[in-house]
């Protein structure tokens, strides 16, 4: 009971933060303008409370959205109810399919994660003190790819997933007109390992947007080399942020 409390008091939380802002959800919708129009099909990875998937709605698009937290798929799934154009995927995405370990952090459910290393390196980071992972579940996981497969190509994916984002670009063989990851300054290393990865697969040009600020920080596209020099001399204190990479 306690835990059931204390999981419902993460996601009204997350519902105040995420979904209590017009100027937010404004500056979004300008935001992801730029990557997704009418008609689009969009991919949000890691869904949490879904305000990727209210801003890709406002802006016309189809909506395939993959969230593995069962709490957060029944919300999910009550919020776009009547949504045709909304399917919710309750899955982790990672580099096969299968099943993976995901850590609940049932205070603060956002942070939930299948990865390990990044609640090694939460542990021991200025800032993360509070977090703490006290359940585990095992979750069905799959790829990029076979989601592709199954809904079509999206025009635009973003990818937020604690941690895990290296292994979800591992199982994406094929490239989509633009997607993004998120990074932590604590984990600087899973964002170079995406960089990379996404070069490989053919991507040219780099952005970033910090923190919540919907807004990217270069004034024209950079490549993998320049995002990655940019990445690594930023500040501890800049904390997270996201990556975007557009094909051309």
């Amino acid at each position: 009971m306690l835990t059931s409390l204390r999981t419902a008091c993460g996601i009204l939380r997350s519902l105040r933060i995420y979904y209590g802002n017009q100027k937010r959800a404004a500056a979004m919708d300008r935001h992801y303008g730029q990557f997704v129009g009418r008609g689009d099909l969009a991919f949000d990875i890691g869904a949490h409370v879904g305000d990727r998937i209210a801003a890709f709605r406002r802006l016309g698009a189809r909506v395939v959205a993959a969230e593995p937290q069962p709490a957060l798929v029944k919300v999910l799934r009550w919020m776009y109810r009547r949504d045709d154009a909304v399917v919710i995927e309750s899955v982790a995405v990672g580099q096969s399919r299968g099943t993976t370990q995901l850590k609940i952090n049932v205070a603060n459910p956002t942070v939930s994660t299948a990865s390990d290393a990044f609640i090694g390196a939460a542990r021991s980071a200025p800032g993360w003190e509070a977090q703490t992972w006290t359940r585990t579940l095992r979750v069905p996981m799959t790829t990029l790819d076979a989601l592709i497969a199954r809904h079509g190509v999206p025009a635009f994916i973003k990818i937020d997933v604690e941690g895990f984002e290296a292994e979800v670009l591992a199982g994406l063989a094929q490239t989509v007109p633009a997607l993004s990851f998120e990074f932590t300054t604590i984990q600087r290393d899973v964002a170079m390992a995406c960089i990379e990865r996404l070069r490989t697969l053919g991507y040219a040009r780099f952005n970033a947007a910090l923190g919540e600020s919907q807004a990217l920080v270069h004034g024209v596209w950079v490549d993998a080399d320049a995002i990655a020099g940019w990445l690594a001399e930023l500040p501890h204190t800049a904390n997270s942020g996201d990556v975007y990479a557009v094909i051309g």
